[in-house]
C-alpha cells in the first residue's frame, strides 16, 4: 500500500514479515509525531491541559470503540503494559502468598516477573499447558472455577504460537469468586482480531498496546478497568491524582474511573501517532474485519506456494484459521537459523525459541508472500 511509502517505497527496503512484532508505521503517523513535537514547543506548561483534556480522550474513544465499550473513561493509558501488571499485583493484600492462576505461555515479561516472585516465597504460581489446543479452554475454566486464586492471567492470542482463546466469556465466567482479579493479555488481540468485550466488562481487566497490530509503535499502551477492582493500588503516580493537583491536598485521592490506575509522567508522542492511525483507518474504511480477511488471504497464497507446504502443514503450530491470531508460528529447531538467512536475503523475520514467526499486514500483496514462499525454500 502506498500508505507506507516512507518504509517500503524507499531503495533497499526490506521484506517484512514480523508485523506482530513491530508493525511498520502508515505515513501519516510522521505528522502525528511533529505535532506532538509543536505542541510541546507552542503550549509548554499548558501543554498536558491539552493532553488531558484533548489527546486522551480521543484515545480512549478509539479503543473504546473497538472493544463496544460503554465508558470510554475506564481506559488508562501508560508507557509500557508491565507497569500496568506491577500496579494491579500492588492492589492485592500485602504479607500473605499471591495465589495466581496462568498458563505455560504467556509473554516473557510476565513470565519473568512471576518467576522472581516465586523465588521470593510471595507467590504460589499454577500454570495450565496451552497444548493440546483443542481441550485448553475447558482444562483451563475448570481450573479457574474451584475459586483457589487471587489472580486470574491469561492471554487472547499467545505469543508463542498464535492460538487464540474462541471463547473469552467463557474464560472469564468461569471465575466464580467475585474477588478474584481477572486479566486478559490482549497485546496480539487488539486491532488483530474483532473483540467484543462487552459481556465481560464488569469483570476482567484487559492490556493490550499500539506496538503491534495498532501501528502507532512503542508507548501507546493501555489497561482497560473493570468498575470495582483496583479502588486503591499502592503502586501509585501523581496522574492518579492529577484532578486534585492544584489543590494540594495530602491526601491519597483515586477517582473512580480507569485514571485510578495512571502513574506518572510519560511521553505523550504515542498518544498523537494512535489517534491519527485510528482516524486513518477510519477514513479508509479499514476495520478490523477487512484487515483481517486480507491477512488471511496472504496467509493462504503463502501456504499454497511454499515448495515445501507438505512441511509447513505439519509443522504450523495453530493450522486453525479460528483459533489463530493474525500471525503463522511454525515449530521447527532450525527457526534461529532460517530466521539469519532470511536476513541476507534482505527479509525480516522472527522466532522465539524452536517457533519461526512469520506474520503479515494489510501493506502486503500475494507476490510478497510468493517471495517469502520461495526464499524459505
Amino acid at each position: 500500500m502506498n500508505h507506507f511509502a516512507l518504509t517500503f517505497g524507499r531503495d533497499g527496503a526490506p521484506l517484512h514479515v514480523a508485523a506482530h512484532s513491530h508493525h511498520p508505521w502508515p505515513d501519516v503517523s510522521f505528522e502525528a509525531q511533529q505535532n506532538a513535537w509543536i505542541d510541546a514547543a507552542h503550549r509548554l506548561d499548558r501543554k498536558w491541559d491539552f493532553i488531558f483534556a484533548d489527546v486522551i480522550p480521543t484515545a480512549q474513544r478509539h479503543v473504546a470503540r473497538q472493544f463496544a465499550l460503554p465508558d470510554p473513561k475506564s481506559i488508562a493509558f501508560g508507557p509500557n503494559t508491565h507497569s500496568f501488571l506491577l500496579r494491579i499485583l500492588s492492589c492485592f493484600p500485602a504479607g500473605r502468598t499471591l495465589r495466581v492462576l496462568t498458563t505455560g505461555s504467556e509473554f516473557m515479561s510476565f513470565t519473568r516477573q512471576m518467576a522472581r516472585l516465586e523465588e521470593e516465597g510471595v507467590a504460589e504460581v499454577t500454570r495450565i499447558a496451552t497444548e493440546p489446543f483443542a481441550s485448553f479452554e475447558e482444562r483451563f475454566a475448570t481450573a479457574a472455577a474451584k475459586g483457589e486464586f487471587d489472580l486470574v492471567y491469561f492471554s487472547q492470542v499467545f505469543f508463542d504460537s498464535g492460538y487464540a482463546v474462541r471463547d473469552l466469556p467463557a474464560l472469564v465466567q468461569a471465575v466464580r469468586d467475585d474477588a478474584t482479579y481477572v486479566v486478559i493479555d490482549g497485546y496480539h488481540g487488539f486491532m488483530a482480531l474483532p473483540t467484543d468485550l462487552t459481556p465481560i466488562a464488569d469483570r476482567a481487566f484487559y492490556l493490550a498496546g499500539g506496538y503491534k497490530y495498532a501501528m502507532a509503535g512503542e508507548g501507546a499502551c493501555f489497561l482497560y478497568c473493570p468498575p470495582g477492582y483496583g479502588l486503591r493500588p499502592r503502586d501509585t503516580g501523581w496522574y492518579a491524582g492529577f484532578s486534585a493537583l492544584e489543590g494540594g491536598a495530602l491526601a491519597v485521592h483515586y477517582a473512580r474511573d480507569g485514571s485510578r490506575f495512571l502513574g506518572a509522567t510519560f511521553d505523550p508522542t504515542a498518544l498523537y501517532r494512535f489517534n491519527v492511525v485510528q482516524e486513518w483507518l477510519l477514513q479508509q474504511d479499514l476495520t478490523l474485519e477487512k484487515m483481517l480477511s486480507h491477512v488471511r488471504g496472504i496467509e493462504r497464497t503463502f501456504l499454497r506456494a511454499s515448495r515445501s507446504a507438505d512441511v509447513c502443514a505439519a509443522t504450523l503450530v495453530a493450522p486453525e484459521e479460528a483459533t489463530r491470531g493474525r500471525f503463522l508460528a511454525f515449530r521447527t529447531r532450525q527457526a534461529g537459523a532460517i530466521v539469519e538467512r532470511l536476513a541476507t536475503k534482505n527479509i525480516i523475520a522472527d522466532h522465539r525459541g524452536d517457533r519461526l514467526r512469520i506474520g503479515f499486514g494489510i501493506y502486503h500483496t500475494d507476490d510478497d508472500a510468493k517471495r517469502l514462499a520461495d526464499a524459505l525454500a
